[in-house]
Order: structure tokens, then C-alpha cells, then sequence
């Protein structure tokens, strides 16, 4: 073995010259092709993870390097002080397929949030007055790392040691209507919430709540801003995922999933909400660049072609039901939750010795809120490769009774 792949070698390195900010798991991968990974041993792994719901596509999908190839060939990058075609097409075709009318595209989905928080914030102050700045969050959210995102996130722990954090935000309990009412004033301008909360343990809310909530929004002047960061383009079984929740955004965030693992993110909204940014209120210096977006036109296209997002619900609702029958099976899988194919287990146990051993065993999935194990696969996985983990994760099921 080449020493310089040793991965004692790899994580030595690394502590040296890396900030710690990541719990980093002693694996380094080497090449990847579909919904496997291949590390620099040369042992093979089934990607129940996708990169955090990035790889929607899988890895090495053949048009996506086509894409990056030709696209890297011409041009990469001219700022956004000049027109982007690559950029304008890509707005075109999420506009076509969404509710909203412009679009702005960032590196991330925390910045992508960023721009949210700064678009609600400008509107309703130009269009109510300077007071009328709050934004409602969820308890349990996840919004990002970047401080305005942070500080819009309603977990403690992701917090602790980095205020002051921005104002204007208040925390209500998700799919809570109750408490969204007795906590509302006149000062909220806009709700940040995810359809689905990743981060808070793959959290469903109940069918009509996201249509109860951007009723109250209608009604009191504010904005529903929807973070489909993780739930969007595909992952929960149509494009957008509040599309199961009949009900649209006046903003939306998007990320992952639509850049295959180029870094992008993407701002929606209306017209009359967009007009509030003008020249100089907002910018991204690398935000959607002739690379970036041509790939992202791509793997939309794909995510779009005729049969891939009943594909994707069909492959969910199998992969459910593997899931529910391990709950019928072993008392300690209290429930099985999410949409399409962002699915979780919740325990009634820490997640992380089974997260190991499915590392062991050639399995890459994770663990949220320490119990709930997370399931997010590139959406091109098959039934046969479902039922290898499934297999895995029974028999270490058996191990833990």
C-alpha cells in the first residue's frame, strides 16, 4: 500500500493543518460511481447518505461529468457584473417549475438563507415600516452555520459560544399552531421553517399545517419563507416538497441536491417580494457561475425527465415499508418517519453504535437529535441495494435485543 494512503497517515495530516470542526469519521474516499463509494483501501460502500442529501444523482452520474467537463473547457467564471447564460437558464427552468418569479444563486444553502432573512427583512420594512423586522422560526430548525442563519436555527447547541447572535428572531414549537398564534405580535414580518425538519429528526408536520401558517402570514402581513435546502428538487418525492402540503412560499432556499456536489444555492420568490433587492443590497461574487450552473441545469433536467420523481416516490414508499417492518419486528425502533427518500428511525437508544457498525459492514448512514438515524440516499437507488441495508440493519437490531 502507497504509505501517503495509509489512513492513519490521512487523519494525522489532516490534524495538522484542518480547523476542528468536524467529527471526521477515519474514511477517505477515492472514487465513486452510483450509490457506491470506493475509499483508498479499495473497500466498496453503499451511500445511504449522499454526501448530507447532496449526491441526489449518485456519484460520477455519466451527464453530470459531461456537463462539468465541457462546461470547464470554455469558461468558469466571470462574476456577476456581466450576463450568465448558463445562469439565466437555470433561472428560467426553476421558475418554470415552481411559484416564483426571480431567482438569486449563492454557494450554500445557509447563505441561500442569508439572502431570506435580508429579502423578508428589506420588504416588509419598505413596505410596512422599520419596525416590522422579527422572523418566526421553529424550534428544532436548522437554517445553517453563518450567523444570521444561526441565529435563525432553534437548537441551543449549534449556538453556544457565538453571541451575540442577531435579533429579531422568536422560536415556536414545529407543527404547533397553537403556540405559532399565542407568540405572534405585530413586529413578525416573515415565518423561516422547513417543510420537514432534517436536522431536528426528520420531523413530518401534520398535512395542514404549513396551509394553516402561511394562511396566518396572508392575513397578518407577513412572509412564509420555506427552507427546502434538504427537502427540495426531488428528495421527498416531488420537486418541491411543499407541493404535498398544497400550499406555495412567498420565498424559498434551495441547495444540495442542485448542484450534485458542486457547491451552489438558490433564492426564490415572487416578483413583488424580489423587487425589494436592487443594485447593491445583495450579491455573491461566485453566485451562480457559468460552472456551477450549467451542471445545475443538468441534474434539474434529469430530476425532471419523464418517470424519475414517480421513480423516486415508489423507490420511498419500498423503502418505508423495509423500514416499518424492522419496527414491527424490534421494540426498539419507536417510530418511522419522513417523506420519499429523506427517511429516519427514531430509537429508543443512542443511533451512533449502529451508525459504526454500518461503516463496519460497508454502510454510510447517519444519526440526528442522538436517537433518530438518518436515511438519505442518492435517488437512483435501487430496491436490491434497500434491502442490503435493510438486511445489515436487522441483524444488528438482533445484536442490540
Amino acid at each position: 500500500m502507497n504509505p501517503q494512503k495509509d489512513i492513519n497517515r490521512i487523519v494525522d495530516r489532516a490534524g495538522q493543518v484542518l480547523m476542528n470542526t468536524y467529527a471526521r469519521i477515519p474514511v477517505a474516499f477515492e472514487k465513486g460511481q452510483g450509490c457506491r463509494l470506493w475509499d483508498q483501501e479499495g473497500r466498496v460502500y453503499l451511500d445511504f447518505l449522499a454526501g448530507i442529501a447532496v449526491s441526489a444523482l449518485g456519484h460520477s452520474h455519466p451527464k453530470v461529468v459531461e456537463t462539468l467537463k465541457g462546461q470547464a473547457e470554455r469558461l468558469l467564471h466571470t462574476s456577476n457584473l456581466y450576463h450568465i447564460e448558463n445562469q439565466i437558464a437555470l433561472a428560467e427552468q426553476l421558475i418554470e417549475h415552481s411559484f416564483a418569479d426571480k431567482a438569486f444563486f449563492c454557494n450554500s444553502g445557509t447563505e441561500a438563507n442569508e439572502g431570506a432573512i435580508k429579502l423578508a427583512r428589506r420588504y416588509s420594512s419598505e413596505r410596512y415600516g422599520p419596525q416590522k423586522t422579527t422572523i418566526l422560526c421553529m424550534i428544532n430548525s436548522f437554517h445553517g452555520r453563518t450567523l444570521g442563519s444561526l441565529s435563525a436555527t432553534g437548537q441551543e447547541k449549534f449556538q453556544k459560544g457565538f453571541g451575540p447572535l442577531v435579533p429579531g428572531f422568536s422560536f415556536v414549537p414545529f407543527d404547533d399552531l397553537v403556540a405559532l398564534d399565542e407568540n405572534w405580535d405585530d413586529k413578525i414580518c416573515a415565518v423561516l421553517m422547513e417543510p420537514v425538519q432534517g436536522e431536528g429528526g426528520i420531523r413530518v408536520p401534520d398535512k395542514a399545517f404549513l396551509k394553516k401558517v402561511k394562511k396566518r402570514c396572508q392575513e397578518r402581513n407577513a412572509l412564509l419563507i420555506l427552507d427546502e435546502v434538504q427537502t427540495g428538487l426531488g428528495r421527498t418525492g416531488t420537486l418541491f416538497c411543499h407541493e404535498q402540503f398544497e400550499t406555495q412560499p412567498d420565498i424559498m432556499t434551495l441547495a444540495k441536491a442542485l448542484g450534485n456536489g458542486l457547491p451552489i444555492g438558490a433564492l426564490l420568490a415572487t416578483n413583488e417580494v424580489a423587487a425589494a433587492f436592487q443594485p447593491g443590497t445583495h450579491a455573491a461574487t461566485f453566485g451562480g457561475n457559468p460552472l456551477v450552473t450549467a451542471v445545475a441545469g443538468t441534474v434539474l433536467s434529469i430530476i425532471l425527465g419523464e418517470g424519475f420523481l414517480p421513480g423516486v416516490r415508489k423507490t420511498g414508499i419500498y423503502f418505508q415499508n423495509q423500514l416499518l417492518g424492522l419496527k414491527e419486528e424490534f421494540p426498539q425502533v419507536l417510530d418511522v418517519r419522513g417523506m420519499g427518500l429523506l427517511l429516519g428511525i427514531a430509537l429508543n437508544r443512542p443511533g451512533k453504535p449502529i451508525v459504526d457498525a454500518c461503516l463496519q459492514k460497508g454502510f454510510l448512514i447517519n444519526c440526528t437529535q442522538d436517537t433518530i438515524l438518518r436515511f438519505a440516499p442518492p435517488l437512483i437507488v435501487e430496491p436490491e441495494e434497500i434491502d442490503a441495508l435493510i438486511k445489515t440493519l436487522r441483524a444488528l437490531l438482533k445484536e442490540m435485543n
